[in-house]
């Protein structure tokens, strides 16, 4: 169902600007604006419970043509920021993508969620409008159940004498501090992650800036009345991206909540350990011996799962490739990038410089000439695929053959060469996650730099480029991909060269 709904979003935005593909780097984005908007209307705040709530008021009426769009940038775009890591988290739990290696960046993403909670709850007492009384109360209230103050912190709430100024001094002082250590999580959060995607398309960045500024001049951020602690706060209207929490405290006790939200929480943080079908397949591993220091394994590598050491085995080469088992993901893209994973090497056991044990090159090979040799017909096609994406496995048939893999981009270009090498195939077609959504991040952007010749390894200029044809596909579009492979025989049978192939090869 995602997948199908992604799908609709890429007719209508085009892969590059398909919002679902940038949620991460949304989240970055709209952080930005809130910091922004939030200086500038910070600069008029005053601290103090008389002049508080006038300041915010000025700011919002009589300062409406800059000020109020200000602060009700400020409102949406956190909400905005919330919204887009509630979706990040919930599609890469739907793709499974937090398993394995990846726990590290599910783990610091759910800290991050309540972190920036708790900053917005802490902004919303600041305006010290009904809400904000309303809140403060509820949550020092939530608080005092916990065995940890000598005196309940709610009885500074009693009453509007026995609240001072220091107070809206601290929250003031903590809403500006809060965003420091969210910008520190933040980078814990990507700190594992190679070639991190933390700004948005242009575009898709502009359209998202016009969508707050229309909804800020269409529907303003505005208080509700100012904070009386001698009048209990009624018919109050929350905003449910950060106080969704307030009217379980209505309904429930204080204990209940606590409860829930903690169990909730450890839940979903241990996710990546809780039993599931998935099962890990061996990590890559080096072979020092045909490991040359090159560092393109490094350079491609998505979660920095390949680091470079001082030489160990006293080869004249002054570094080599070492895999961090807890980063790697296993998808063979190191594997795609060494220059000795090629097929041309006589030895049938050959080893590559950086292996996948579940899928050695001298295995790779085995297969893919063992299916090759099996087809028949005028028109035959090598079919390599990504073992997340369609399942190429369907478009098996008398004249094409498939190979799947962790990720397209463990595939070395040379194979592609050597398939076709003396007519092996009359065609290589070239699957995997639909374009800007790969399952390994990366794996496509280096599948397509590698044949367009401007990524190392390159797919060599002998290599026909008629004869290979690449077309992304997630599990959602097989019925496109099934055409499209149909299309790519029709051409090559019309090319005029098929029947000479055929000749060739017998």
């Amino acid at each position: 169902m995602l997948l199908r709904f992604e799908g609709l979003l890429n007719k209508i935005f085009g892969n590059d600007l398909n919002p679902f593909y940038y949620l991460g780097a949304l989240g970055f984005y709209f952080f930005w604006i809130m910091v922004i908007s939030g200086a500038y209307t910070y600069a008029f705040y005053e601290t103090g419970k008389e002049v508080s709530y006038a300041s915010v008021e000025y700011l919002t009426h009589e300062q409406w043509y800059f000020g109020g769009i200000m602060r009700s940038l400020h409102r949406y775009a956190a909400d905005a920021l919330v919204l887009v890591m509630l979706l990040h988290l919930l599609r890469e739990f739907i793709l499974g993508r937090y398993r394995g290696a990846r726990w590290f960046a599910w783990v610091t993403g759910v800290l991050l969620i309540w972190l920036i909670i708790t900053s917005g709850i802490n902004g919303y007492w600041m305006v010290w409008d009904t809400l904000a009384q309303y809140s403060a109360v509820a949550t020092l209230e939530w608080f005092d159940w916990l065995p940890i103050f000598d005196e309940p912190m709610s009885r500074n709430f009693v009453s509007n004498d026995a609240l001072n100024d220091r107070f809206f001094s601290l929250i003031s002082f903590a809403h500006a501090t809060f965003p420091l250590f969210v910008l520190f999580f933040l980078w814990i959060h990507i700190l594992h992650i190679s070639y991190p995607v933390v700004n948005p398309k242009r575009a898709l960045a502009l359209g998202m800036l016009l969508a707050l500024l229309v909804l800020a001049l269409a529907v303003p951020a505005l208080s509700q009345g100012q904070a009386d602690l001698g009048i209990e706060p009624r018919n109050i209207g929350i905003d449910w991206f950060y106080l969704f929490i307030y009217p379980l405290l209505d309904i429930g006790s204080a204990g209940q909540v606590w409860a829930l939200v903690v169990v909730l929480s450890l839940v979903i943080g241990a996710l990546p350990w809780l039993p599931t079908r998935f099962k890990q397949i061996p990590v890559a591993e080096v072979s020092l011996k045909d490991c040359s220091g090159c560092t393109r394994c490094v350079a491609d590598c998505p979660y920095e799962a390949v680091v470079m050491r001082p030489r160990s085995d006293g080869m004249h080469f002054l570094e080599e490739a070492v895999v961090v088992p807890d980063r790697c993901v296993s998808c063979g893209i190191c594997v795609g990038a060494c220059p000795s994973s090629t097929p041309f090497r006589s030895d049938a056991g050959y080893v590559s410089g950086i292996e996948m044990p579940s899928l050695p090159m001298s295995g790779l090979r085995t297969e893919m000439m063992n299916g090759v040799a099996k087809l028949e017909g005028d028109v035959r096609v090598m079919v390599f695929g990504c073992d997340n994406a369609a399942d190429i496995g369907k478009l098996r048939g008398k004249g094409v053959a498939v190979l799947s893999l962790p990720c397209t981009a463990m595939l070395p270009p040379s194979f592609i060469e050597y398939v076709l090498h003396e007519h092996h195939v009359d065609g290589v077609f070239i699957t995997g996650c639909r374009e800007n959504d790969c399952y390994h991040r990366m794996g496509g952007l280096w599948t397509e730099q590698r044949l367009a010749a401007t990524r190392e390894p390159r797919l060599r200029s002998r290599a026909e480029r008629e004869r290979i044809r690449q077309f992304w596909a997630s599990s959602a579009d097989f019925e496109a991909l099934s055409l499209e492979l149909e299309s790519f025989r029709s051409s090559l049978a019309e090319s005029g060269d098929a029947s000479k192939r055929v000749v060739d090869r017998e």
